[in-house]
Parts: C-alpha cells; sequence; structure tokens
C-alpha cells in the first residue's frame, strides 16, 4: 500500500469513515467501524475534455483547488479549477446518517468560451491479499469489486461509458476504457462516464455512489444489485440536506461551552480585549472553527455500539514512521471522555466504562496498551501502568460530571479490579507502606534551617514498584505521570467509595495515596533543579512531569517545586513560536516540533495559577496551527506553523475542549491581570 500520511478531512456516520486529501482525493474507506475494516489501496478520479489524456482531479499541473466544510457539518467540498481548460468542478463527498454509502456528487462547469466534451473516470484499486483476493465484475452498470468476505460498488443514475477490470491502471491514464470481458481477477479496475458537452457558461452534475456489502449477511449478485437498485433511487438532494440538518443540529444540541450562543464573552475571554470589535470576533471566529470541528470529529474516531473511541483515522498503514494510531489507547480515551462529557456527550462516555472499559479489563484487573474499537486486542509492543490508572481516574471524574450513582454501582467492581492490579503492581501488599511523612516541600525553601530528607529511606519505608513503559511510549522505567497517574486512581476510588457509602477500605487508599507522593518525593527529588525528574533512569525535562498537578493533582500547583518544574519546562521545551515540545532530545520524526498537547497542557497549568495571558498565548498558538479544516495534528513544523503528522488527533482536540472550559469558568477571570495578579 501506498504512504498516504496526511488526512485533510474526514466524513462519516456511525458506521463508515472515509478520509480525503487537501485535492479531494479519497484517502481511505474504513466499514463498518472507525478502524476496521479499511477496503482503498487507490481511488483516483479525473476526466477526460475533447480529446485530452487523463486530467487526474486530485493531482494535474493545472489545476488549482479550494476545500472547505459545509459549515457545521461532516460533509467536505472540494472545488477544483483547471486552468488549461477553464473547467471548474465542485466535488461534494458525504455520508448520509442512516445510510451505509458515500456519495460523491460532482459539479462541472465550463469557464471556457469553447465547448468542452467531458467525461468522467473512476480508477478504484481495493487492498487484497492472498485469504482475500480482489476480483470483479460488471453488471447492471455496476462495477463490483468483491472478496469473500465483501462486495465493493461503485455506481451512478448515469450508465457506464466504458470500463476496464483488468490492466486498467495503465489504460486509464489515456482515458478510453475498453474491455471485452465482463468479469476479471485483477484488484483496480477502472469506469467512465459520459457528462456530455458542455456549453460556455453551462453546468451537468453526476452523482456517484460507493457501497460496501458484508458477504456474510448476503453473498448472491442478485441480492447486492436488488439492494443497489434501490440506492440509485434515493433523491439524492433530499440526503444531503438531511444530511446538513443532522450535523448542524448536532453540534448545536452539543454547545456545551455555549460558545455559539456567548459570541461577546468568548471573544472577551479569547483575546482578553474589553470592548468587542472586528479583530476579537474574527478570533472567536478562528476559535470556535476548531471547537465546531472538535464536536464533529469525536463521534467519527467513536464506536456507537461499544465505546471505544479511535486515537485518529489511520494514517500508516506500512508502520514506516509509527506503530499505527487507530486503535483504542485507553490513556488517550479518558481524555477524549473529559471533552466528551463538557459537550455533553455524556451517553458516549458513559458507554466507554460500562462497555467497552468492563470488556476489555484484563483478568488481573490491567488494561493493555490498545485495542480495536470493537473491543478486541490490538498489536501492542509493552505495558504502560498509567492506562489501568487512568481509567479509574476517568470514571470518578465522569462522575462528577452527571452525578450519576448508578454508574458508579455498574462501574464499582472493574475499578476495584483495576485497584487490587495497581497494588499488585506496586508490591503494596507485601511491602509496608511508607511510614515517613515529608513535610511540605514549601518547608524547603521557606525554612533554611529545615532539615527534610528526600533520599535514602529504609526498605521499610518505601514500597517497589515494576517499570513500565512512559506515556510516550519510548522508555522503559518507574515513571513520575504514570505513579501520578496511580495516585489518581486512588484518591478517585476513595471518593467512589464514599459517593456509594463503602467505609471499607477508604483509609487504604488514602494510606496509598499519601505512600505514593511520598516515593516520589523521595526517589525523583533533583536537589540541583530543585524540580522533579521524569523517572528514575534520568533528568530529562518532560512536559509529562506536569501530571503531577494536572490533571493527577498529587502536588499543589503553588508548592515551589511545582514552580520550579514550570520554569525547567519553560526554559528547555519551549520553541521560539511559543509552542512547547513533550522532551528535551525528542527525535520522533525529526524532533523539535512543539506539540498541540504539550502547549496546551501548559495553557492548563496557567489558567489553574491565573496566568490568564499566558494561557491565552498557548490558546493562539494552537489556533494558529490548526488546519484549514479546522483540525489539530499531533505536531506542528516549527518552521513553518503547518500541521505536521497525524491530523485530527482526537487526543490534541479533547486538551482543546478542556482548556476552553477552564478558560470559560476561571473565577473572577476579568479580575485578574495579564500576569495573574489580583486587580
Amino acid at each position: 500500500m501506498e504512504n498516504k500520511y496526511y488526512n485533510e478531512a474526514i466524513i462519516g456516520n456511525k458506521n463508515i469513515v472515509a478520509s480525503f486529501s487537501k485535492k479531494g482525493e479519497m484517502l481511505r474507506l474504513f466499514y463498518p467501524t472507525r478502524d476496521y475494516k479499511q477496503f482503498i489501496e487507490t481511488m483516483h478520479t479525473g476526466v477526460k475534455v475533447n480529446d485530452s489524456a487523463i486530467i487526474y482531479l486530485h493531482e494535474d499541473i493545472n489545476n488549482e483547488y479550494e476545500q472547505y466544510y459545509t459549515e457545521d457539518t461532516n460533509i467536505i467540498n472540494t472545488k477544483i479549477k483547471n486552468t488549461y481548460f477553464n473547467l471548474v468542478v465542485l466535488q461534494t463527498d458525504f455520508v448520509p446518517i442512516s445510510k451505509d454509502i458515500i456519495i460523491k456528487k460532482l459539479i462541472f462547469k465550463n469557464e471556457n468560451n469553447i465547448d468542452l466534451n467531458v467525461n468522467f473516470l473512476i480508477y478504484s484499486k481495493l487492498l487484497s491479499n492472498h485469504n482475500n483476493m480482489v476480483s470483479s465484475k460488471i453488471e447492471n452498470n455496476i462495477l463490483m469489486q468483491y472478496t469473500h468476505d465483501y462486495t465493493f460498488s461503485i455506481f451512478s443514475k448515469t450508465p457506464i461509458l466504458g470500463y476496464r477490470l483488468n490492466n486498467s491502471s495503465e489504460d486509464i491514464k489515456g482515458a478510453v476504457l475498453h474491455d471485452k470481458d465482463y468479469i476479471g481477477m485483477a484488484n483496480d479496475s477502472a469506469v467512465s462516464f459520459d457528462i456530455g458537452v458542455l456549453k460556455p457558461g453551462e453546468s451537468k452534475e453526476i452523482e456517484i455512489f460507493i457501497h460496501i456489502n458484508d458477504n456474510k449477511e448476503k453473498y448472491k449478485f442478485d441480492e447486492i444489485i436488488e439492494e443497489i437498485e434501490k440506492i440509485r433511487k434515493i433523491d439524492t438532494k433530499k440526503e444531503l440536506e438531511s444530511t446538513k440538518k443532522y450535523w448542524e443540529e448536532f453540534v448545536k444540541s452539543h454547545d456545551g461551552l455555549e460558545i455559539f450562543t456567548k459570541p461577546e464573552k468568548w471573544q472577551k475571554l479569547i483575546t482578553g480585549e474589553e470592548q468587542t470589535n472586528e479583530a476579537t470576533y474574527k478570533k472567536y471566529l478562528e476559535m470556535r472553527k476548531i471547537y465546531t470541528r472538535s464536536i464533529l470529529l469525536f463521534p467519527l474516531l467513536s464506536n456507537e455500539e461499544t465505546g471505544g473511541i479511535s486515537a485518529a483515522i489511520e494514517i500508516d498503514e506500512n508502520r514506516t514512521k509509527s506503530g499505527r494510531y487507530s486503535y483504542c489507547w485507553p490513556r488517550d480515551a479518558v481524555f477524549v471522555t473529559k471533552a466528551l462529557d463538557i459537550l455533553k456527550m455524556h451517553n458516549q462516555t458513559t458507554k466507554f466504562y460500562t462497555d467497552f472499559s468492563k470488556q476489555t479489563q484484563s483478568k488481573n484487573g490491567m488494561w493493555e496498551q490498545r485495542f480495536y474499537t470493537d473491543k478486541r486486542l490490538a498489536p501492542c509492543w509493552g505495558y504502560q501502568i498509567d492506562e489501568t490508572a487512568s481509567i479509574v481516574y476517568g470514571v470518578y471524574e465522569h462522575y462528577k460530571a452527571t452525578k450519576d450513582k448508578n454508574f458508579l454501582k455498574e462501574t464499582y467492581e472493574m475499578c476495584q479490579k483495576a485497584i487490587d492490579a495497581l497494588g499488585t503492581f506496586l508490591n503494596a501488599s507485601s511491602v509496608p507502606f511508607a511510614s515517613q511523612k515529608n513535610k511540605l516541600l514549601n518547608d524547603e525553601f521557606n525554612d533554611s534551617n529545615a532539615s527534610v530528607s528526600f533520599e535514602n529511606l529504609s526498605d521499610e519505608e518505601r514500597f517497589i514498584t515494576y517499570e513500565s513503559y512512559d506515556l510516550w511510549e519510548m522508555n522503559e522505567g518507574i515513571h513520575l505521570y504514570s505513579l501520578s497517574a496511580i495516585y489518581s486512581a486512588f484518591k478517585a476510588m476513595a471518593q467512589i467509595k464514599r459517593e456509594l457509602n463503602i467505609d471499607e477500605g477508604i483509609e487504604e487508599l488514602e494510606n496509598n495515596a499519601e505512600s505514593i507522593k511520598n516515593y516520589c518525593l523521595n526517589n525523583f527529588y533533583d536537589r540541583e533543579t530543585k524540580t522533579l525528574k521524569r523517572n528514575n533512569k534520568d533528568n530529562i525535562t518532560d512536559i509529562s512531569t506536569l501530571g503531577v498537578v494536572v490533571p493527577f493533582e498529587m502536588l499543589d500547583k503553588n508548592d515551589e517545586i511545582v514552580k520550579h518544574i514550570i520554569e525547567k519546562i519553560d526554559l528547555n521545551l519551549r520553541t521560539y513560536t511559543g509552542g512547547y515540545i513533550r522532551f528535551e532530545n525528542d527525535n520522533y520524526l525529526g524532533g523539535n516540533n512543539p506539540w498541540p498537547i504539550a502547549t496546551l497542557w501548559m495553557a492548563l497549568y496557567n489558567l489553574q495559577t491565573k496566568k490568564i495571558e499566558e494561557a491565552r498565548k498557548q490558546v493562539e498558538f494552537v489556533i494558529k496551527t490548526a488546519t484549514n479544516n479546522g483540525f489539530l495534528a499531533e505536531q506542528v513544523n516549527n518552521e513553518n506553523m503547518q500541521a505536521k503528522w497525524v491530523i485530527g488527533l482526537g487526543w490534541s482536540h479533547a486538551m482543546y475542549i478542556i482548556v476552553l472550559s477552564q478558560l470559560g469558568t476561571v473565577p473572577n477571570w476579568d479580575k485578574w491581570d495579564s500576569l495573574g495578579q489580583s486587580i
């Protein structure tokens, strides 16, 4: 499969998801879940104009492009102008809400002063392997590419002009398709449709349908054709309007931060300006664009049936640069569920914990690294203990958002199993908890005579923990972030018990949490920098050390040691563009690239400490580096400020929503100056 790294646009419904390049090329099509199965190797479209060879719509030296979503929807429009022939093609791609088909509507307009005779061509190459080989067949004006498991059909209300089932990759270049056979064994085929002669200023259109049949349910071609004939009768205009209305209502009903209904408030919040004007409104619109796209992205990443949440739409099937992305990491999903609750998508969050999480929990109480969204175990390469701890933390966070005690009762046993697993991981059951109660860290800085010991505890005064991978999945060891997550899990479980009036075990949970805190203070403290190290093996500055404050609250945001952590992060991780890298010497994909996640993490801390202006700058950096369609990427190219690598990363969008929610609820935000000082 060719490498296609950038999904610039995403459309779908609860069963189908498809992605596109910024030039309108369909890159991927998933059915029946967001991460499996992916069908497309190559899907190219083009036109033959008069006596020309094929002019590919996705790539031609004479083509100009403009792409945009229909406002507040998952309907993508790509405008392509071929300046040689002055032919304009408006391509609209969407998935009806209640029908598992993709509809591609194309309007061809002649802006030339001569007649243009236009044919439209499609080249379709599907993924194939020895156990699921693709063959093809033409019947009833349908290109049917079929395997043992499924049948992939391309058709229109317009009759097929020509087709080629074998050697189509070469024949399509000449844009004249002819085949004597009606059935073939190649995994790539091509069809053409006659648009007709366009007079100067005239427009004509064609509708293309893509339908996927699950052969387990029905496999006879007569049955599939009967279904397709029903689809051909669809009123596409009504389907487009219905899809548009659905997404508009979806966005409106999930405006959890009231960004649409209170524009003046948000203009002031995002800019810090008292008076609203054209400039503040423009910044508000830029902020709102990403907010809207986040609302529309989350359902395309979420498996409605199971509650699983994919980290992203896949970008690297060949694993040339990564271990792939289209899986559900429990840790990432917990951040997304926090955003879902903010956006009033409570049912999806509940589903994630009561169905997906319960069903994917191992017998020993832990969760593995990642899963398919249908709850099956995905390829993994190591264990990360924070995945397990994050689930317990997330359960209580969801309860705080909903106050649904039935939800706590339903997930209680799952959480208890996870807590037991965490205790085993820490070996806390066999080794006494740390008995030394350290003074507040402030003592060392406020009292020159303080004698607080941060090291050399006896074996009886510390607990033992095993190693795991860190949250970046790059280092094995004992990590501050992971232990902070476990701390928060114990604290959350204690609160869950209180809410359910279960007194047994609360004191032990609180002691466990205190022991973890003491362990971190005694084993990760660096006297030279007066900060906490990210792990037990190096002293590299890492944005994840913020986990001790945000979100896990193991240390107070005003502790002196936390202030020193922030100073170290600002010194070593902030780039000249204002964004933050993950950690020093990060070499992933070339390294030195700011991450929206890291930058927004700093914004969260600054909001908590009322450094409003600093937080605004960090949010502004993220807004400036979003794509034209409003997506946030995994990384940002520090040279050109463009999105780099995964576009539409769920974790990035979740952090954006979380930061906006904090910005909107900072107590008396308008009574603080830019340095966070009380006015």
